[in-house]
């Protein structure tokens, strides 16, 4: 039995806060895990607990997006199983896990071989929209992050990448409780290695062609006749409208393609497919 498979006897409660990226999900992260009891937060590839860096290692230190979107999602089998090992080591009964978009959440926790997210929080249920765009602005603008452990620890573990740190008063009454208290959180302000040399997207003409080569990989008699792309912060979805030969079995033909090409783009660049619809124009007799 390997650690992820013991791992997953511990009867683990897993939370999720979910918001695109710079909508400040990992400030709010503390106040989250103070309200309901949460023993240690994963966040952009790091596993934190008690304002210390347990394990992982952070997405914000990789040099290129595509490859902070990898240690995000822990692709690397090292990193799931060291974070794996620790969670078993610290006996966690309650995660946070911290990501942009419910697949996302979804995919870490399974790669972990965690229970799925028992709550999914969304960050519009927790802070105002003036907030939210304040920190979306200081994303885009200034290229800053924040990771939710102090600033001495991040600046041991990661000195290239470390910038300030910012202590702000909160009203809880705004984003958790219904009381009037107020707390002091510690924000550390980085500048992930990625974002100095400017950000790495896929272009639609490569992702196309990736997403062709998946089809005729998968099935040689399927034609693809159209394929858009849409895309947002959350990921991309795919259309494709097709034609298939008559006498395949459509369900399972459609469903084990749509798993096919998420699996293979993923794999191999890193980027979140968040979804794949595929449109059946006709079906060939001939």
């Amino acid at each position: 039995m390997n650690i992820l498979q013991k791992f997953t006897n511990h009867g683990m409660t897993v939370y999720a806060l979910v918001g695109e990226s710079g909508t400040g999900k990992s400030f709010r992260a503390k106040l989250l895990a103070e309200k309901y009891g949460i023993e240690a937060i994963i966040d952009d590839g790091l596993l934190i607990q008690d304002d210390k860096i347990l394990a992982g290692k952070t997405a914000k230190h990789e040099k290129t997006y595509m490859g902070a979107v990898r240690i995000a999602l822990f692709d690397d089998k090292a990193h799931r199983d060291e974070v794996a090992r620790v969670l078993q080591r610290n006996k966690i009964k309650k995660l946070l896990i911290i990501g942009t978009s419910e697949k996302m959440v979804q995919k870490i926790s399974l790669r972990l071989q965690l229970p799925p997210p028992a709550r999914i929080i969304k960050i519009e249920d927790i802070a105002s929209r003036e907030d939210i765009e304040k920190a979306i602005r200081s994303r885009q603008i200034e290229g800053k992050h924040v990771i939710p452990v102090p600033a001495i620890e991040v600046k041991k573990s990661y000195p290239n990448i470390f910038n300030r740190s910012m202590q702000d008063m909160i009203s809880r009454s705004k984003l958790l409780f219904s009381g009037k208290k107020q707390s002091v959180s510690e924000k550390s302000i980085v500048t992930p290695e990625f974002s100095k040399k400017g950000r790495i997207e896929i272009s639609e003409a490569a992702l196309t062609q990736m997403a062709m080569h998946c089809v005729s990989e998968f099935d040689g008699d399927v034609r693809v006749k159209k394929l858009s792309i849409k895309t947002d912060s959350r990921g991309y979805r795919l259309i494709l409208t097709c034609d298939v030969p008559f006498g395949k079995q459509l369900t399972g033909l459609i469903h084990n393609l749509q798993q096919y090409i998420i699996d293979n783009i993923e794999r191999y660049t890193g980027i979140l497919i968040e979804e794949v619809s595929i449109i059946i124009d006709k079906i060939m007799t001939d």
